[in-house]
């Protein structure tokens, strides 16, 4: 399976007009959050990704809310919205998670602590691929990931984690163990799974 995977598309509507491009050379396309940008632009942003007709992965960063994803997303059928859950696509399990982890200074911000995320991520699955807004703590994150979603990537082994969140780490990859982990950024990046 080809997955098309990107993050932190901030309202960029011609960045999100590349990606439904780019989409027709991937089996399955993941977004990791943050498609609006302090909770404005929500709706122009997945109306332009909206073309996408192939299954599509998409976590809420600490832009929007997992409530205000999940209404934007409503009747595009080829979406699936995951905020701590899980979801099987051609034989291949994904596990999501939103939010800014930990807690950010932001008072607008969507985010969970530590504990909120560490009980989200109980349920992530071994060798699922992982898909959350934030990176790990210490992997893509200039130090300021989490230390919950690193345990879970320790504990389940899954076999790609994606993320986005900090900006100045988009693009950079990173392993825990055996797996990948790969901090997005609006420019999308392939991967097969």
């Amino acid at each position: 399976m080809r997955i098309l995977a990107f993050s932190d598309v901030h309202r960029d509507l011609g960045q999100a007009e590349e990606l439904v491009r780019m989409a027709n050379q991937a089996d399955l396309v993941v977004g990791a959050g943050d498609f609006a940008s302090v909770h404005k632009g929500l709706e122009e942003t997945i109306a332009a990704l909206r073309p996408i007709d192939k299954p599509t992965v998409l976590v809420p960063g600490n832009n929007e809310t997992e409530d205000e994803l999940r209404a934007a997303v409503d009747g595009w059928e080829a979406a699936t919205v995951l905020h701590g859950e899980a979801t099987q696509i051609d034989g291949t399990t994904f596990f999501g998670l939103g939010g800014g982890i930990p807690v950010t200074p932001w008072g607008w911000s969507f985010d969970l602590d530590e504990e909120e995320a560490e009980e989200r991520l109980a349920g992530v699955p071994p060798a699922c691929v992982l898909v959350v807004h934030s990176p790990p703590k210490g992997h893509v994150d200039d130090g300021l990931g989490s230390t919950a979603i690193l345990a879970a990537i320790e504990r389940a082994r899954p076999r790609l984690a994606v993320c986005g969140h900090i900006h100045q780490c988009w693009e950079r990859e990173s392993r825990v163990g055996e797996t990948p982990v790969r901090n997005l950024g609006p420019v999308g990046a392939y991967f097969d799974v």
